[in-house]
């Protein structure tokens, strides 16, 4: 009999990135058949809010084994179901679900690592969910997950110039997060979230100004390539004499040309991180902030990149 992993995917394709990455490193190290709930982290209104929040695994070169109805908890009777299930599931000695713990210390929602974890302890039908932010769980896997992550040809525009000059370039790859804390329509109201994301915008210009300087000095003629979410008032920063603004495509297409950078200067989002990461070039320099994590994991960022 086969066993089942289950996987919850949810949030942006960053996240969708990371959960799905840990669930299927556990598929290989436990021999699990894996398959994917897509509907249930959306099933709240709330969820599907900021126009990026929709699932986006389809545009990859992944096993599409979608969960049938009996494995998701899409409606509120399933959602009071699993409530049940999981308070059974504590006094289980096969455990049914791994879900992801946090913690909050100072504030900050910390996740708790799984790597001392018995998966002896599981059941043959596990769910998973989380978003396990941390390379750690399947850094071994990496040459999968390149081969699976890159998106499919359908869906690639050619973006031919784009192309040739981040290949024929000393090309530093750089995403601006805008908005972070107010994208959902209701939080642009809430004076605290906008402080909030102002905040974070300032840190993070102040990081890429820094990380600038240093490519300036460290690599030979460096040219720099803008991606962001939302361009406004962008110009005021970062002089388009100087910088190359990427603009008018979808996530896919960005995601894709990202893949063609030979550097990162990594902003604050776990979409850019999968850009580098995936990031086949052998000579790349990564930095990333050391006063910026947008994860709630320690982990976030690999050992070798460079913190700025």
């Amino acid at each position: 009999m086969d066993k089942i992993l289950t996987v919850e995917i949810a949030e942006g394709l960053g996240n969708q990135l990371f959960m799905y990455s840990h669930a299927y490193s556990l598929s290989k190290k436990f021999d699990y058949k894996i398959q994917i709930d897509s509907t249930s982290g959306y099933y709240k209104r709330k969820n599907k809010l900021r126009d990026h929040q929709k699932y986006m695994l389809h545009y990859f070169n992944i096993d599409q084994k979608l969960a049938l109805s009996d494995y998701r908890y899409d409606n509120i009777f399933k959602r009071n179901k699993k409530k049940i299930q999981i308070f059974i599931d504590k006094f289980s000695s096969k455990k049914k679900f791994l879900i992801e713990k946090k913690t909050k210390i100072n504030g900050i929602k910390i996740a708790k690592s799984f790597t001392d974890l018995d998966y002896r302890k599981l059941s043959n039908s596990i769910y998973v969910q989380g978003n396990y932010e941390d390379y750690n769980y399947f850094n071994f896997i990496r040459k999968d997950l390149i081969r699976m992550y890159k998106p499919l040809n359908i869906y690639v525009k050619p973006n031919n110039n784009i192309i040739e000059k981040l290949n024929k370039t000393n090309s530093v790859s750089i995403h601006i997060r805008q908005n972070k804390f107010t994208e959902q329509p209701h939080e642009k109201k809430d004076k605290n979230k906008v402080q909030s994301s102002k905040i974070f915008a300032d840190k993070l210009i102040q990081y890429i100004n820094k990380s600038v300087e240093y490519f300036e000095a460290n690599v030979d003629h460096p040219v720099f390539f803008i991606w962001s979410n939302d361009f406004t008032n962008l110009e005021k920063y970062f002089n388009k004499s100087k910088f190359n603004y990427i603009l008018g495509n979808d996530p896919i297409n960005d995601f894709n040309l990202f893949s063609y950078a030979k550097h990162f200067i990594v902003g604050g989002s776990t979409f850019h991180w999968w850009g580098a990461y995936l990031n086949e070039n052998p000579q790349k320099i990564c930095v990333v902030p050391s006063n910026i994590n947008p994860s709630g994991n320690p982990n976030f960022y690999p050992n070798e990149w460079k913190k700025i």
